[in-house]
C-alpha cells in the first residue's frame, strides 16, 4: 500500500522532481524555483565571502602585529634613586634575557632600546620610532626576515640603519642615502637641553605590509642605540616572542619570574587587542545581518511552494484518493522546497569558496574597473585585501541556509498534506 510506504520512497522523489521541472502552463512554478535558487545561492555566497574576508583581516592583523612586534614586553617598574632620579631601564639585561629564554614556550628574547625621535633628510622631516637590537636579534624578527618588499641588505646594519618604506618615501631617501636622527633628550648645558643628533646611512629599506609599522619604524644596532639614547649598559625592555601568542597570558607569570623582581609586562593583547575585539564584534554583527538576507532568500521558497500547492490542488486530491498518506504528500512538497535550498546552498558555497580563493585577481579587476584607489592602506593598515577560507565559516553558512530552507518549507508542505481531497476535486 502507498499509505504504508517507507518515508522518502522513490515515488515521492519522482513526483517532487516532476513538480519542480514543470512548466508554468502545466501548473508548475519554474520561474519561482529559479528565483528562489538564485537568491539562496547569492545570499550564501555573500555570507561566506564576508566571513572569509573578516577572518582574513584578523589573521592578517595578528600576523603583522606579531611578526614585527613583541608578544610581550618586559619592562622595569619605575623607581626613584636617592638623588630623586627615576629609573625605568633594565640592567643586567643579558642575564635576564638568558633566564627568560629558559622559560618553556619562549622562542625569542631581544634586549631592546626604544625611542621616539625626528628623522630628517632632503629638507623633509618625519617622526619615527627607533628600535635598537643586536643585528642577530633583528634578523630573527619574522616579518623583517621575509618582508614583502626589501631593498639593500639587513646584513649591512652594522654600518647604518634599516627603515620602513613609509619613512623612506616621506624623507625621499634610497639605500645609500644618509638620514639625520634628532633626539630632544640631549645634553644638559647652561642654555638648557641641547638636542642630540647623529647621521646614519640607510642600508636597508623594508615593507612588512602594515602601514603603521612601515610608516614609522627604524632599526639600528643595539650598541649604537645605547650610545645615542644615553642607555650605557642598560636597555628599555626585553622583547619576548612565544610559540603560541594567543595564550600569552598563561606565560606572563613565569616570564616575569625569570626576568627578576621589579619587572612588569605589556602584552600584544593589551596593546592591540582592541583591533581584534572590534573585528570579532563586526564578525558577529555581519553574520546576523547577512543571516537576515539568507532568511529573505529562503522565504522565496515559501512563496513558490504556496503557489505550487495551489496549482497542484487537483493532483493532491487525486494522489490522496489513490491511497497516498498525508505524510507522503508532506514529504513530496518538503522535497521540492528543501531541494531548492540544497542546490542553492551548494552553489552559494562553491561561489563563496571560489571568491575567497581567487580574491586577489577578482579584487584587482574591480580596482582596475573603478579606476584604482579603492584600497587605502593608510586607513586599513594592511597593504591588500585579505581573505581566509575557514571550514567553520563555510559550515556555519551552509547550516544556516539549509536549516532555514527546511523550516520554511515545512509549513506550506503541511498545508498541502492537510488538504481535503474532496474539496480539492469538488470544482474539477
Amino acid at each position: 500500500m502507498a499509505g504504508s510506504a517507507t518515508p522518502f520512497a522513490s515515488f515521492e522523489w519522482l513526483i517532487a522532481w516532476r513538480y519542480l521541472r514543470a512548466r508554468r502552463r502545466e501548473g508548475g512554478v519554474s520561474v519561482m524555483t529559479w528565483i528562489s535558487l538564485i537568491g539562496i545561492a547569492l545570499a550564501v555566497f555573500a555570507l561566506i565571502a564576508t566571513l572569509s574576508v573578516r577572518s582574513g583581516f584578523r589573521s592578517e592583523f595578528v600576523a603583522t602585529i606579531l611578526g614585527a612586534n613583541a608578544h610581550v614586553q618586559v619592562l622595569q617598574t619605575p623607581y626613584a634613586t636617592e638623588t630623586g632620579q627615576v629609573i625605568r631601564t633594565l640592567d643586567d639585561y643579558d642575564v635576564r634575557a638568558d633566564a627568560v629564554r629558559q622559560v618553556p614556550g619562549v622562542t625569542r628574547v631581544a634586549p631592546t632600546v626604544r625611542g621616539e625621535v625626528l628623522a630628517s633628510a632632503n629638507g623633509r622631516n618625519a617622526g619615527v620610532q627607533v628600535l635598537g637590537q643586536t643585528i642577530a636579534d633583528i634578523k630573527t624578527l619574522p616579518l623583517l626576515a621575509e618582508p614583502e618588499v626589501s631593498y639593500g641588505s639587513i646584513d649591512d646594519l652594522a654600518n647604518g640603519i634599516a627603515i620602513g618604506t613609509g619613512v623612506a618615501n616621506q624623507l625621499g631617501v634610497l639605500v645609500g642615502d644618509r638620514v639625520q636622527i634628532i633626539s630632544p633628550d640631549g645634553v644638559q648645558g647652561l642654555m638648557g637641553t641641547t638636542p642630540r643628533t647623529s647621521t646614519y646611512e640607510v642600508v636597508h629599506i623594508f615593507q612588512v605590509g602594515r602601514y603603521d609599522i612601515d610608516r614609522i619604524r627604524v632599526y639600528m644596532p643595539l650598541a649604537e642605540a645605547q650610545r645615542f639614547f644615553n642607555r650605557d649598559g642598560v636597555v628599555d625592555e626585553l622583547e619576548v616572542l612565544v610559540e603560541d601568542p594567543e595564550d600569552i597570558d598563561d606565560l606572563v607569570t613565569p616570564i616575569l619570574a625569570a626576568a627578576g623582581a621589579g619587572t612588569y609586562s605589556w602584552t600584544w593583547l593589551q596593546s592591540s587587542g582592541g583591533f581584534l575585539r572590534a573585528l570579532e564584534m563586526e564578525d558577529n554583527i555581519m553574520f546576523v545581518i547577512l543571516s537576515i538576507l539568507v532568511l529573505i532568500a529562503t522565504l522565496n521558497i515559501t512563496s513558490g511552494l504556496i503557489m505550487l500547492v495551489k496549482n497542484k490542488g487537483r493532483d493532491v486530491g487525486i494522489l490522496r484518493t489513490m491511497g497516498l498518506s498525508q505524510g507522503s504528500i508532506l514529504r513530496v512538497f518538503f522535497i521540492c522546497g528543501s531541494g531548492i535550498g540544497l542546490i542553492g546552498t551548494t552553489l552559494g558555497v562553491i561561489l563563496g569558496c571560489a571568491f575567497a580563493i581567487y580574491i586577489d585577481p577578482i579584487f584587482g579587476f574591480v580596482n582596475w574597473l573603478l579606476g584604482g584607489g579603492v584600497w587605502d592602506p593608510s586607513v586599513r593598515f594592511i597593504s591588500e585585501l585579505p581573505a581566509e577560507l575557514r571550514l567553520v565559516d563555510v559550515l556555519r553558512a551552509a547550516a544556516l541556509s539549509l536549516g532555514l530552507s527546511f523550516v520554511v518549507t515545512y509549513f506550506p508542505a503541511r498545508r498541502a498534506a492537510r488538504m481535503n481531497p474532496v474539496e480539492a476535486l469538488r470544482y474539477e
